[in-house]
């Protein structure tokens, strides 16, 4: 064993540094890392087994050495491999990567997976280590539940909503909602997934009514799902339809205000689940009301087993979805983005009256319609009134005739 594997104690850290980067390659072991699940992704991490691949990543299971725990490691793809077929490709991926840990690592939130570490193997590819989760996507999850679970599947997409709206609070806008980026874990976490399309968008101090953005030492950031490791993930899109050249964004560790290697024209997210400006191409029009699109598509999803398509207007729900849910649904879905919901948080809000029992904006009511609403919201005490009104008055009667 060299001094450098065993850290050998008594020579300097910058021997020791320089012994490492000499020994721990060989010419080609990062590439041999990306093949063999057993191989060393760098001296801190040993890789285990493959969790899922996607475009343009893998996502392994990795022992981190230094601290003794499991992590999942998320790994650009080396540039021989078929998925990269470009050094602009590979540079705009791998800038994408590094994005994607830089800008959430900033948030801290339940619904986001903290990110434990940022770096590059020695062969030039973007690497980051966050915590490994469990659990199944929400499609899934919904798959068992869309029949009989609805109140479940409302409470997991009321605290999907929060996450989002914590994000566009901090100014961070996701741009690839879909139920394959959402996590169910096994003790009711939901975990929102794949921020690799995620960019800044209004300055967090100018986002009415929000928070004030984290300082920089946040936790919480982006991870993969098992069935989904690319930074873009099956189902995604992102393409050019023009003939820009793709950005070449290199080594910068600091969040962009849109994702590096696009241009003017690009499409970026999933076809089901993408707001028609983003299918247009206008990715850099982008905002929270996009995702607020796609949460609208989740949540019709959630409802009926399948997401509205987004190339026509919305059509009100299935019968059996209440009016007031179809409503919120038609709303989150609008084409015209100045009639959706303003953000995440005012989607959450509706949804929230929904499920108290209250009147959603987004379904305005006759006074008929009110009436029957809280006749079934006070079902309990009004039957006893009636039912005690009912004894006074047969009382009366058998009081007149005896």
């Amino acid at each position: 064993m060299s001094a450098a594997t065993s850290g050998a104690p008594w020579l300097p850290d910058g021997v020791v540094s320089h012994l490492r980067e000499v020994t721990r390659d060989g010419g080609g072991g990062a590439a041999a890392a990306a093949s063999d699940p057993g191989a060393v992704a760098a001296d801190r991490y040993e890789l285990l087994e493959v969790l899922g691949e996607g475009g343009m990543g893998t996502v392994y299971l990795a022992r981190d050495r230094r601290l003794d725990r499991e992590v999942a490691l998320k790994v650009m793809r080396a540039r021989d491999e078929p998925a990269v077929t470009a050094a602009g490709e590979t540079e705009a991926g791998s800038a994408r990567l590094r994005n994607e840990a830089c800008i959430l690592a900033r948030l801290e939130h339940p619904g986001l997976v903290p990110v434990h570490d940022l770096g590059t193997l020695p062969d030039g590819r973007v690497f980051y280590a966050m915590k490994r989760v469990r659990g199944r996507g929400l499609d899934a999850f919904a798959r068992e539940r869309i029949v009989d679970g609805r109140a479940d599947l409302l409470r997991v997409f009321e605290r999907i909503c929060e996450t989002v709206a914590f994000a566009h609070a901090h100014g961070v806008i996701h741009r690839d909602l879909k139920p394959g980026n959402i996590m169910v874990g096994p003790f009711g976490e939901v975990l929102l997934l794949d921020w690799g399309l995620a960019k800044l968008g209004r300055p967090p101090a100018a986002t009415a009514g929000g928070p004030p953005p984290a300082d920089g030492a946040g936790r919480g950031a982006a991870a993969t799902p098992s069935d989904d490791a690319s930074t873009t993930g099956p189902g995604t899109v992102l393409r050019t339809t023009d003939s820009m050249a793709p950005e070449q964004s290199r080594g910068a560790a600091t969040p962009s205000d849109e994702v590096p290697g696009t241009g003017p024209g690009t499409v970026l997210g999933t076809p089901d689940y993408m707001a028609p400006e983003q299918s247009r191409g206008a990715a850099a029009q982008a905002d929270e009301r996009s995702d607020v699109f796609a949460l609208g598509a989740i949540l019709t999803f959630l409802l009926t087993g399948s997401p509205v398509p987004s190339a026509t207007p919305p059509e009100p729900a299935a019968p059996r979805v209440p009016p007031p849910l179809a409503a919120i649904c038609r709303r989150a879905m609008a084409l015209d983005p100045e009639r959706r919901y303003p953000g995440a948080a005012e989607m959450a809000a509706d949804l929230a009256r929904f499920l108290d029992g209250l009147p959603v904006d987004a379904y305005p009511e006759t006074l008929a319609r009110r009436a029957w609403r809280l006749a079934r919201r006070h079902a309990t005490p009004l039957l006893l009134l009636l039912t005690y009104l009912l004894v006074r008055v047969l009382l009366l009667v058998l009081a007149r005739h005896p």
